[in-house]
């Protein structure tokens, strides 16, 4: 399961039940926030979609609450925008899309000021995942499974009920900013993606399946010198260094039973993994010092730390509504206190980073969206 995924996963979590609550300390917070109860299991297979009132219907760019943002301004305007990360000079963003004449994501990169219509930078074959810029910005970094095939990798097997693919043509991949000078960075069998650069753009971490489990692991941006940070069975990705590359945060999905555990490796031999809870944690960039930020037993991924720091950072979570698919950004120290909600748009908002200087943040969102489930790309002021 890629980040890309993750956010077609969002549904899963709800309808599955795997959702508890826990509100956030904001005062300003509105009344979806209040605590509830957690919410009991329920049966495995994805009931129908519901399709939130909110959706499709060009709600608010900017919502009662979000007082650390200003100026938010929406830069893509149809499909589904996911994952958009800022260049070291913080005037583009590159992200992944599905757009016609698209049937999967390809990666894009958009100019923040003039957005124009995004640029492919991919292949434009098989499907491509967690896009990044190299600080100097001379290079780009993204996942893809091209060399397995110009179609789109078929959907996983459902037969013995909801579960995510893991494809194992996807391989981690640097290019030129245009594209050009495609370079192989990973050639082990399995699933290598969602990886990310250090501000130094000396190393970049990433999620493997080359041991038998879906584990972190940092390499040169050469793909050399490849050192396995994570150990414990379960799902461990979409990990970001902190400003001075000496901490990372990252989401995971831990097994807590021998028969869950067995259960996720019977899926991992499969090239699957089955929605479950997400916590946060954090580590240093050797893999020690590993500890859990959240403990929420809710939905809680794409967490990016605040800018010079590595002791808070940003998160996404369906805190405020664990029973529904309403996913906001949240700020929390990394002993997981002075939890805040950042964002009040009532579907989903997510995947924060904060631009390189501190004072921007990109997300992604489904607010004021022309069409129900599509995610557009959105830059706002950050305000301290």
């Amino acid at each position: 399961m890629t980040r890309d995924a993750l956010r077609r996963l969002l549904t899963a979590f709800v309808l599955l039940g795997l959702a508890s609550g826990l509100s956030s300390c904001d005062s300003s917070r509105s009344p979806a926030a209040e605590v509830k109860s957690p919410a009991a299991p329920a049966a495995e297979g994805a009931p129908a979609r519901r399709t939130s009132p909110y959706e499709g219907t060009l709600t608010a760019v900017h919502w009662p609450g979000e007082k650390h943002l200003a100026n938010v301004r929406q830069l893509t305007f149809a499909g589904e925008n996911a994952e958009a990360y800022w260049s070291g000079d913080g005037k583009k963003l590159i992200f992944q899309s599905t757009r016609p004449p698209l049937r999967c994501d390809q990666i894009f990169v958009v100019d923040v000021e003039s957005p124009g219509e995004p640029r492919l930078v991919s292949t434009g074959k098989g499907r491509t995942t967690c896009a990044y810029f190299f600080p100097g910005g001379e290079r780009i970094l993204y996942a893809s499974t091209h060399l397995g095939g110009r179609e789109c990798p078929p959907p996983p097997d459902m037969s013995q009920g909801y579960a995510w693919g893991l494809y194992p043509d996807y391989d981690i991949f640097s290019a030129r900013p245009d594209g050009t000078d495609l370079r192989r960075l990973t050639a082990t069998p399995g699933y290598d993606a969602e990886a990310t650069v250090s501000r130094d753009g000396r190393r970049v971490v990433f999620t493997s399946a080359r041991d038998g489990d879906l584990e972190l692991y940092s390499m040169n941006a050469d793909g050399g010198d490849v050192k396995r940070l994570t150990r414990t069975p379960g799902y461990d990705g979409g990990a970001f260094y902190s400003d001075d590359g000496e901490w990372i945060v990252y989401r995971a999905s831990r097994p807590e039973t021998p028969k869950a555990v067995e259960d996720f490796k019977a899926l991992l031999s499969r090239h699957l993994v089955r929605p479950s809870r997400l916590e946060i944690r954090v580590m240093r960039s050797d893999g020690s010092g590993d500890r859990q930020v959240t403990s929420n037993g809710v939905a809680s991924f794409a967490p990016y730390f605040f800018p010079g720091s590595h002791e808070r950072l940003l998160f996404v979570s369906n805190l405020a509504d664990p029973n529904g698919r309403d996913f906001d950004i949240f700020a929390v120290d990394v002993d997981g206190t002075d939890l805040e909600r950042i964002t009040y748009n009532p579907t989903f908002d997510g995947f924060p980073m904060f631009s390189p200087d501190g004072k921007r943040l990109a997300f992604c969102s489904n607010r004021h969206n022309g069409k129900p489930n599509e995610t557009n790309v959105f830059v706002a002021d950050w305000i301290p």
